[in-house]
């Protein structure tokens, strides 16, 4: 019998090996909602066949003593266990589902290394129950902006939408795997279900700019830090989603929504930190890029590489007549960042991961350095997916995707990470925290400061 094909771990697999966390696992959650009902064998065999049309993700990890060089992916021919599942419907069935993206990592020692989870008749779209865990809100109103970290104003919950939905939840061990490659697993399956045309919307086209020298601020620096809220005396994340109008820019704009996410993010993380009496500094926001095709053609594993974009304490000050002003300098910054060639995770994490060493000492070497290096650690993380490019259409019965959520890991020393996507025109964002960090009540009014911060980059440019 021939045995299974290996892959290396590249690089960002290793590092992420190295610094696994039991008690804050490394998931991406994404989070599908379906206007129908979905069959439950047919889904099966259309997850399978995906699968099966992308074998790069039937992987598990390949066992090894403690001297070898490397870390290997062992490709399979079959999963080793049913990825898709249809948990008991129920009042608090959305929620168990969220609770268990986030606490439970689909264990790399099985391929392949996600969970497809589906949620009948979950009920309203958002929902006014919140839990210590996660919880899930529509926007109080534009601009609103409250003035402590409480819930202050929400005795009496907002109303639901009434339509019934259902809910997919794919859960993907990080190590392993990125939301947009399995959200490209996703695009195929529903195609294979529903029979229509899942290819990607064709990307926008842009104007390139004339070469600029972008104005900078220093990196050498340590980054702020998000201030602490009200945390809580359990392990693990905490997650809020919402729903938001998409950000008005003018037709000509020097600047994309993604400068307004980010400008955004920059603001309200500025906003909550004088709140809590920090002493302003520098913001590094890591904001991931991906320059994969988004086709059948598409790789599979973890594609995008990390950059820095910073902000110093005097720009953060928010006067509204500097605001277009602010978003353009924001834009030359995320343009140059994303031209130049540039390693995933930078230089030393190459030279860090080579092989002439045993894994286990490497593995040691990282984790020392990790918690050195954690002052100089970005403020946060930016995860901007942008427009959704597949319909996600399932056929008649199921529909075509309304929303969809992704929510990148929130590990200390950053400890908070915010995800953006658009879908049918909308904003849907995810704030993660760590829950030694941050409470519920701390992530619903970082939820209204975004809110606020958003809508004040709708200027004329």
């Amino acid at each position: 019998m021939t045995p299974p094909a290996r892959i290396p771990f590249p690089v960002v697999d290793e590092v992420s090996r190295h610094c696994l966390q039991e008690e804050e696992p490394e998931t991406v959650h994404i989070e599908v909602h379906l206007p129908g009902r979905l069959d439950q064998s047919r889904l099966r065999k259309a997850f399978l066949e995906a699968l099966h049309r992308h074998p790069r993700i039937l992987m598990r990890e390949a066992p090894g003593g403690w001297y070898r060089r490397r870390y290997e992916w062992e490709l399979t021919a079959e999963p080793d266990v049913e990825v898709v599942s249809f948990p008991r419907p129920g009042l608090n069935a959305l929620r168990d589902a969220r609770t268990r993206a986030l606490t439970e990592a689909p264990p790399l020692s099985l391929s392949p290394p996600i969970r497809l989870e589906v949620v009948e008749g979950a009920g309203p779209a958002e929902g006014s129950e919140a839990t210590d865990i996660v919880g899930l809100h529509p926007p109080q109103g534009r601009g609103a902006v409250s003035t402590s970290g409480s819930a202050a104003g929400r005795d009496k919950p907002p109303p639901a939408r009434t339509r019934q939905t259902t809910v997919l939840f794919l859960t993907i061990n990080h190590t392993a795997l990125d939301g947009p490659a399995c959200l490209r697993i996703l695009a195929t399956a529903a195609e294979i279900y529903g029979g229509k045309d899942n290819s990607p919307a064709p990307a926008p086209t842009r104007t390139p700019d004339p070469p600029q020298t972008p104005e900078t601020p220093s990196n050498w620096s340590r980054p702020a830090r998000v201030a602490h809220g009200a945390p809580e005396n359990s392990p693990g994340n905490g997650l809020l989603v919402t729903e938001l109008p998409l950000p008005h820019r003018p037709k000509g704009s020097p600047y994309t929504v993604n400068d307004q996410l980010m400008v955004t993010t920059a603001l309200t993380i500025a906003h909550w930190n004088r709140e809590h009496g920090e002493t302003p500094r520098p913001l590094r926001i890591t904001m991931p890029v991906d320059d994969r095709p988004r086709d059948t053609t598409m790789p599979i594993g973890n594609g995008t590489r990390l950059v820095e974009v910073p902000f110093s304490p005097e720009e953060l000050t928010n006067e509204p007549n500097e605001m277009p002003d602010f978003l353009r300098r924001t834009a030359q910054r995320t343009r140059a960042l994303k031209s130049l060639p540039r390693p995933q995770l930078g230089h030393g994490a190459s030279l860090l991961t080579a092989p002439v060493t045993p894994v286990a000492w490497r593995a040691a070497l990282t984790r020392g350095l990790r918690r050195a290096a954690a002052p100089w650690t970005s403020t946060t993380l930016l995860s901007n997916i942008g427009r959704v490019p597949y319909p996600l259409d399932f056929g008649e019965e199921a529909g075509r995707a309304h929303a969809v959520w992704f929510s990148a890991p929130a590990r200390m020393p950053r400890g908070l990470t915010v995800t953006t996507a658009s879908t049918a025109g909308r904003l849907h964002l995810a704030l993660r925290w760590s829950r030694a960090l941050l409470g519920h009540g701390d992530g619903a009014h970082l939820r209204d400061l975004f809110e606020h911060y958003l809508h004040s980059t709708e200027v004329a440019p």
